[in-house]
């Protein structure tokens, strides 16, 4: 979003701290209470990869307090306001496969592999893909996953 986009629709993005782990069920109750309510918060986004946090998009931060008083595991609302473009990262989300190379150690975590260690010896990004070599394998043998069922342990030395 560039400079013109933000002054014409102003997003005021609040931060709510809960109890980790209990982002989901945090803002499932914000929701239910602002249904009930009708608190004007437009959006609560919980982002996957950052723990703790919740964020809330309401007109003022009145309508945020109000919206998580007496919400269980909400520790505070933090002060001040969040632009868009420092949550953009949590909202855009990048495929495994940008991230992998050849050589590189990973986990497998789904399928009957799961929990294996395995080395990736080729990538098919077209298909999403990847072939991997299983390291706690008595004998070589290359099994092929797609690439969301793969987690990097290590990157190459290379």
């Amino acid at each position: 979003m560039d400079k013109k986009e933000e002054e014409q629709f102003p997003a005021k993005i609040f931060v709510v701290k809960t109890t980790t782990g209990q982002e989901r069920n945090v803002a499932r109750l914000i929701a239910a209470k602002v249904e009930m309510t009708n608190i004007p918060v437009k959006a609560i986004l919980v982002p996957e990869t950052l723990k703790g946090y919740v964020f809330i998009e309401a007109e003022g931060p009145h309508f945020v307090e109000e919206a998580i008083t007496g919400v269980r595991h909400v520790r505070s609302r933090i002060p001040g306001l969040v632009s868009f473009s420092e949550i953009e990262r949590y909202i855009i989300r990048k495929p495994v496969i940008e991230d992998l190379d050849d050589d590189d150690v990973v986990e497998i975590t789904g399928g009957p592999f799961k929990g294996m260690r395995a080395k990736i010896t080729r990538i098919d990004k077209s298909k999403g893909e990847v072939t991997l070599e299983l390291l706690e394998a008595t004998f070589t043998l290359p099994i092929t996953v797609h690439s969301d069922y793969v987690k990097l342990v290590e990157k190459s030395k290379k």
